[in-house]
C-alpha cells in the first residue's frame, strides 16, 4: 500500500510558510499579475518541511533559503538577464550505459576540480540560484563534497545520481556540505526493465539501496529521477509507477521523458506529443492534490501554461569537458570554458535563444539531424546555424506577463 507520510518529510506549517514569505518583503513590489501567477502556481504543490527547508519541489530553492531570496531580488525585481538554473557535469565516468543517455556523444578532456569551481563561481555571478550536479556518475568524483560546498554559497544544490556505491558516511558528508536535494535514477518498477534500459545488471537494486541510504540522512530531500518512455505514458503505466514510488517513501518523483538528444533517439515514434505532455501534467496535478510524495514533471514546469522552455537563456549546461550548451538535453555547443570565459559565452548564447512555450529540442531535433554531419554535440558554427533556423513559439504564460510589465 502507498505511504501517505514519507520519512524525514512533513507538511509545512502555515505559520512557517507565512514567516518565510514575510522575510521577503521586497516581493510586495512585484506587479500584481506576476504575484497572482506565482501564487496560482505555488498552490499546485503542498509545501514540505524537510529538515527545516520549506520545499515546493526540487526544481526551486527552499522558500526560506538565501537562494530563493536571490530569485526574488535578482530575477523578479532586478530582472537580471543571466541564467537562473544550471547543470554541471562533474565527471563523464559512469558504470551504466543508458539507452537514452544525453551525454553519449560528448568527449574531450575532463575538467579538473579547480575549473569546475571556477565555472560554479561564474554561474553564480551570472545569476544562477539553482544548480544541478550531474555526470556521468557524480559520486565517482572524490572531492564532490568540496564542489557542493562551493556551490551551496547562494545556490540550492541538487544531485542527480544512479546511487551506485553511496555509503551512509558519504551521504552525510554531502548533506553537511550543503546539498539540499538528491534524485536517484529509477525508471520502472520492474527490475529487468530498469536494468535493460540502464544496460547494467543490478542497477535497480543499487538504486533501491541508495534511496534507503539517502532517506536515512537527516535533512536531505530525497527523490527519484525517472525517464518515461512514450509507450509507458500512453499505456497508463506512469500512474502505476508513481504508486510504486509512493511505496518507497521518497519525497519526490522528478519526471522527464525520453528526449531526442542523439541519433538513435531521433525517431518520431519515441518523441512525445503535446497530448502526451498534457496527460502527464494532468497526472501530476491529480497526484499533488493528495498527500505524500510530490510529483514534479519537468514538462509541467516548462509547459506553455507555466514557465516554458528557456534553454540557452534561463537554463545552461556545462558538460564534463567544459562545453557550454543551452540545456542538459540539447547537443549543441557555444564555446568551451577553457578557451573563453563563461561570462562571455553566456550572453553570446543568450542572444540566439528566446523564451518559448515549446521545448526547443522536441521542436527542432530534425534540424539538429540535418546539421550533424561532423558529429555531436554540434560545434559552435553549426549550433549558431541551428539556432538561426530553429522554430520557437511565443513566450509561455509567466514570461508573457513578465515581459509585458
Amino acid at each position: 500500500m502507498a505511504k501517505t507520510q514519507v520519512p524525514g518529510s512533513k507538511p509545512a506549517r502555515r505559520r512557517d510558510l507565512l514567516l518565510a514569505l514575510a522575510a521577503r518583503p521586497k516581493a510586495l513590489r512585484l506587479k500584481p499579475s506576476i504575484s497572482l501567477f506565482l501564487l496560482g502556481y505555488m498552490r499546485k504543490f503542498r509545501a514540505r518541511d524537510v529538515g527545516g527547508n520549506l520545499i515546493l519541489h526540487s526544481h526551486l530553492p527552499p522558500l526560506n533559503s538565501r537562494a530563493y531570496g536571490r530569485f526574488i531580488e535578482d530575477h523578479l525585481l532586478k530582472r537580471t538577464e543571466g541564467p537562473s538554473h544550471a547543470q554541471v557535469a562533474v565527471t563523464n565516468a559512469c558504470p551504466q550505459r543508458c539507452l537514452f543517455c544525453y551525454n553519449r556523444d560528448r568527449a574531450g578532456r575532463v575538467m579538473d576540480t579547480g575549473t569546475i569551481l571556477d565555472v560554479i563561481r561564474d554561474l553564480r555571478r551570472a545569476g544562477v540560484f539553482w544548480l544541478g550536479l550531474t555526470g556521468g556518475e557524480p559520486l565517482l568524483k572524490p572531492d564532490l563534497a568540496k564542489i557542493v560546498e562551493a556551490a551551496a554559497d547562494g545556490c540550492a544544490v541538487k544531485l542527480f545520481t544512479t546511487g551506485m556505491g553511496v555509503s551512509a558516511e558519504r551521504a552525510r558528508e554531502l548533506r553537511g556540505a550543503g546539498l539540499f536535494s538528491v534524485s536517484v535514477s529509477l525508471d520502472h518498477w520492474d527490475e529487468k526493465v530498469h536494468d535493460a534500459g540502464r544496460r547494467y545488471p543490478g542497477a535497480f537494486r543499487e538504486a533501491l539501496r541508495a534511496i534507503d541510504v539517502f532517506l536515512a540522512t537527516p535533512g536531505l530531500d530525497v527523490g527519484v529521477s525517472a525517464v518515461l518512455s512514450r509507450p509507458m505514458i500512453r499505456g497508463g503505466e506512469a500512474e502505476r509507477f508513481l504508486e510504486f514510488l509512493q511505496g518507497l517513501g521518497v519525497h519526490e518523483a522528478w519526471l522527464s521523458e525520453v528526449m531526442p538528444s542523439s541519433g538513435p533517439l531521433w525517431n518520431d515514434d519515441l518523441v512525445i506529443t503535446e497530448d502526451d505532455r498534457l496527460s502527464l501534467v494532468g497526472l501530476q496535478d491529480r497526484m499533488n492534490r493528495g498527500r505524500g510524495m510530490t510529483v514534479n514533471y519537468l514538462g509541467h514546469f516548462e509547459g506553455r501554461e507555466h514557465f516554458g522552455c528557456n534553454a540557452g537563456r534561463r537554463m545552461v549546461y556545462v558538460d564534463a569537458f567544459g562545453d557550454v550548451s543551452p540545456c542538459v538535453f540539447t547537443p549543441m555547443t557555444f564555446g568551451n570554458v577553457r578557451d573563453k570565459p563563461l561570462g562571455d559565452i553566456l550572453p553570446e548564447m543568450r542572444r540566439l535563444f528566446g523564451s518559448s512555450d515549446t521545448c526547443f529540442l522536441r521542436a527542432n531535433y530534425r534540424l539538429l539531424e540535418r546539421h550533424a554531419a561532423d558529429g555531436l554535440p554540434l560545434r559552435r558554427a553549426a549550433s549558431e546555424r541551428v539556432a538561426a533556423e530553429a522554430r520557437s513559439g511565443p513566450p509561455a504564460e509567466f514570461f508573457r506577463r513578465f515581459e509585458r510589465n
